[in-house]
């Protein structure tokens, strides 16, 4: 599988594996298709450590967005997972206005890192856009609109959908030594 010449892995196809993954169960929890168990596995680790360990090899790449994004957005899978831990064993139960507060933190980093997204290429700005979109709607839902839980989570599989693309993007240009999957142009020059 392996060729002989030595080259250095895109730490960022794992980040956005782990990311697109946890974010896509986790969607099919919020529209009702499955409870949370799955999520608070996958989302400790495929989400939360291998994102993170994703992020600190994008900082060996020297890549600030994608070390900043895959170790946030890692931490906020396993910060989830023990939200998640600590309310089923009546630990801390967090009300559902407490996660909405955790969530509008989180719209708020979202929102710093859209803004370069956009400059990176059009996959990227979408991801994020499509990422940005589905906080706003469950921080709405969070603080008095649970109906809109729904909605986020359809808005937001076509966020890990769109996730998934980019990770495709990368590994079938390697393999393939061509663009099968074009990204598009940035939004921002």
């Amino acid at each position: 599988m392996a060729n002989t010449e030595t080259t250095t892995g895109n730490p960022g196809v794992v980040g956005l594996a782990g990311f697109g993954l946890t974010t896509m169960l986790l969607q099919f929890h919020n529209v009702g298709w499955c409870g949370v168990g799955p999520i608070v596995a996958l989302g400790l680790v495929f989400g939360g450590l291998a994102q993170m360990i994703a992020g600190f090899q994008e900082f060996k790449c020297g890549n600030n967005f994608g070390y900043s994004a895959f170790v946030s957005y890692g931490s906020f899978w396993i910060a989830l997972g023990l939200i998640f831990i600590l309310n089923h064993f009546n630990i801390y139960h967090s009300s559902t206005t407490d996660v909405g507060w955790f969530l509008v933190g989180w719209t708020l980093y979202t929102f710093i890192l859209w803004i370069p997204a956009m400059k990176i290429h059009g996959a990227m700005a979408v991801t994020f856009s499509l990422l940005l979109i589905g906080f706003i709607l469950l921080d709405i839902a969070h603080f008095g609109y649970p109906e809109l839980v729904k909605i986020a989570g359809f808005e937001l599989m076509l966020c890990a959908l769109s996730a998934w693309y980019m990770m495709a993007h990368a590994i079938f240009a390697q393999v393939f030594e061509r663009d099968v999957l074009p990204v598009g142009r940035p939004w921002i020059k």
